[in-house]
């Protein structure tokens, strides 16, 4: 079978390195303006330009966003968002433009079309991409890649595959939220706070608590499914594919992506490293990856997620794709930092995340795969001042642990086991 790219999301320079060293085929990414995801901390021209870099020279690819449904005034800035994409260059001179545009918007297609002829361009799943028919539309315009609505079933996306040109990429979501509405569509956000889901500032109402009042009957208000806790109507399970693998590359699925350009460190570090060696191990052997299943299944569970389902592809789903409980994330890990350097005594540096004290049992997880136990026992300031705890965000501190780390390892701790010692 071929190969699939494993597409992992970014929403900061960090969180771009450790989708690179974790495993990841290609990055996606959004800038300032024009991606759909506004309340992500996103990259300057600076910051993407260095995140490009440091991606190709692991041999990783970077797209960026650019996949709003855009109105006139969006139009001149975007022809100069397109320019400066086009001769993107690090600090020190060296290029680094971005391997392909996600683009939804025609207008936007045929504007980064006139000012970056040459660019590759994917169509986002935001265009609603359900048949072959549009996939061949696009492939006519230049398009090279088309990201497939998450509506679809893997029966359907084996008749897209059969009937496109072998040249042309299918890329599927494989884990992740799903959206409650189709193909990401949703105009609640709008309605309820005026801020447009479709410009990139969703505000999710669709994780709210929801009731139904009569017309005649106002006031009184019918709970949809009534609990302790409220109804939540319109909230969907996570997408997560991992025990599928062999069906989706059956499929002829050319990318995996994964959602979650708002996500940390630890979630992307997580699922990219389970879905790497998901893959890795399907390719080599069916019966290798069916005996690790247990392992990608709980590795999955490890980072902040809703429960789990496999949305469409499977058929269209019936109401148990829905929670209506809790709105709640399930979060069983508290992600501490990751190690951005080592003394050679001993000690790693981290930029602390989440409060955590000496004698603290954590978990050291390396990209190799393999985690490691051990206890925090020395805390120290850049200055060389000892602390019992580290309660500051953000701060530097060096830190000795019994067990040993390296640089781009990621350091967190069972939420059940906190501040146990």
């Amino acid at each position: 079978m071929k190969k699939p790219e494993l597409l992992i999301p970014a929403g900061s320079l960090e969180v771009l390195m450790t989708a690179v060293v974790y495993g990841a085929d290609a990055v996606y990414i959004g800038g300032d303006v024009f991606g759909l995801r506004a309340k992500a901390k996103n990259f300057s021209l600076e910051e993407m330009a260095e995140g490009i870099w440091f991606a190709h020279e692991h041999g990783v690819k970077v797209y960026v966003t650019a996949n709003i449904l855009a109105h006139n005034r969006d139009l001149s800035q975007a022809a100069s968002y397109f320019e400066a994409l086009r001769c993107l260059k690090t600090a020190a001179g060296k290029p680094a433009s971005p391997d392909a545009l996600i683009i939804s918007d025609p207008g936007m297609f045929s504007l980064a079309k006139s000012v970056w002829p040459q660019a590759e361009i994917h169509i986002s799943t935001q265009a609603n991409n359900t048949n072959y028919e549009t996939y061949l539309f696009w492939h006519r315009l230049g398009a090279r890649r088309v990201v497939a609505a998450r509506e679809l079933t893997l029966e359907e996306l084996r008749q897209i595959r059969e009937k496109i040109p072998p040249e042309m990429e299918m890329e599927c979501f494989v884990h992740g939220a799903m959206c409650i509405s189709y193909s990401g569509r949703c105009l609640l956000s709008n309605y309820f706070t005026g801020r447009d889901a479709n410009q990139g500032e969703c505000t999710h109402p669709c994780r709210w608590e929801y009731a139904v009042m009569e017309e005649s009957r106002p006031g009184e208000y019918l709970p949809v499914e009534e609990n302790e806790r409220g109804t939540y109507l319109f909230n969907s399970r996570d997408l997560n594919m991992i025990e599928y693998i062999p069906e989706l590359l059956e499929a002829g699925i050319d990318s995996f992506k994964v959602e979650g350009r708002m996500k940390t460190a630890l979630y992307v570090a997580v699922v990219t490293r389970a879905y790497r060696r998901a893959i890795d191990d399907c390719l080599q052997s069916v019966d290798k990856y069916r005996a690790n299943l247990d392992w990608y299944r709980e590795e999955t569970g490890r980072c902040t997620h809703r429960q789990f389902g496999t949305g469409f592809y499977f058929g269209k789903p019936d109401h148990t794709m829905q929670i209506y409980d809790a709105a709640a994330y399930i979060s069983e890990y508290t992600y501490l930092g990751t190690v951005c350097e080592t003394d050679g005594h001993g000690r790693v540096r981290i930029e602390q995340r989440n409060k955590f004290c000496v004698g603290d049992r954590i978990e050291i997880m390396k990209p190799q795969g393999n985690d490691v136990t051990a206890t925090v026992e020395k805390i120290e300031d850049e200055q060389g001042n000892t602390a019992e705890s580290a309660p500051h965000p953000r701060q530097a501190l060096w830190l000795t642990l019994s067990e040993k780390a390296g640089r781009w390892d990621i350091l967190r701790m069972r939420k059940d086991t906190e501040h146990e010692r």
